[in-house]
């Protein structure tokens, strides 16, 4: 499994209202065409552009940038996010 939850932290908000992102902990072998294939595929939105970071914590990140005909607060209701 790729994707294992999404981030809800206040920036990840804020994320999502100005910059139309989602953040999620993701697999730490995971690539950016994996999770940008797995987020695709399980929400049915166009994604744009994925960036990865791996934190002190030892997860892996992933914010995802979602093309402006998908709103992220579409999605972020869909996971109870809002």
């Amino acid at each position: 499994m790729i994707i294992k939850s999404p981030i809800a932290t206040e920036k990840a908000i804020r994320l999502m209202e100005l910059g139309n992102e989602l953040v999620f902990k993701v697999d730490e072998r995971a690539t950016k065409k994996e999770v940008k294939d797995a987020v695709e595929s399980k929400f049915k939105v166009k994604v744009v552009k994925i960036r990865l970071m791996r934190t002190i914590k030892g997860y892996k990140k992933a914010y995802v940038k979602l093309s402006e005909d998908t709103p992220a607060i579409d999605v972020a209701t869909r996971l109870k996010l809002t």
